[in-house]
Order: structure tokens, then sequence, then C-alpha cells
């Protein structure tokens, strides 16, 4: 199933903080970019993000449960983070990001 702008929309509003998060659509789903670095996407309708060393250190530290979800078959498995925690989810982000090269 397709992911719905309207999601795209809320997930970009909880991401606003970090100033722009520009996306791309790939067939039904969208990619997400920061600072020019894929750093996860939207998946029917759910926000899944890269498992890098730095979102699990601050999940743990956060006393967060890292929950994993597959984005689609054959896929490798993502992180999902509680997107209703913005200012977690922002932090993850910056920490994802800093961890791509």
């Amino acid at each position: 199933m397709p992911s719905t702008k309207d999601y795209l929309n809320f997930v970009l509003e909880q991401l606003s903080g970090l100033g722009e998060v520009p996306f791309r659509p790939m067939m039904g789903e969208y990619v997400l970019y920061y600072h020019g670095k894929v750093i996860g996407g939207i998946y029917d309708d759910r926000f899944l993000v890269k498992p890098t060393p730095s979102a699990l250190q601050l999940l743990r530290e956060s006393g967060k449960e890292a929950v994993y979800e597959l984005p689609y078959p054959g896929a490798k498995n993502m992180l999902m983070p509680d997107i209703d925690n913005r200012e977690l989810t922002c932090r993850l982000v910056l920490a994802i990001a800093d961890d791509l090269k």
C-alpha cells in the first residue's frame, strides 16, 4: 500500500525543527534526506530510519527500545522511531546524518 501525502506532511512537520528535510517520491513511498544523506523514508505510512551506531546509542541512553521494521520484503531492517516524540526523533536524524559518510 503506498504511503499517503498526509503522512509525509505529518512526518515533515515533526522534523521541522531540523530545517529542510528534502524527500523524493519513489514507487509509492518517500525517501528522506538530511544534509544530502539518505536517513530513511516513509514506507506504508511508517517513518523508518537507518539503524546507525549513534542512533542506537541515543535510544539506549534515552531508555527507549529499538523497534525494527522491514520497509519492504527483502530489505534490511530499519528503526521505527516514535514519531510522536518530536525531540527524540529530530535527535535521531541528526545522529544518523553524523554517522553517514
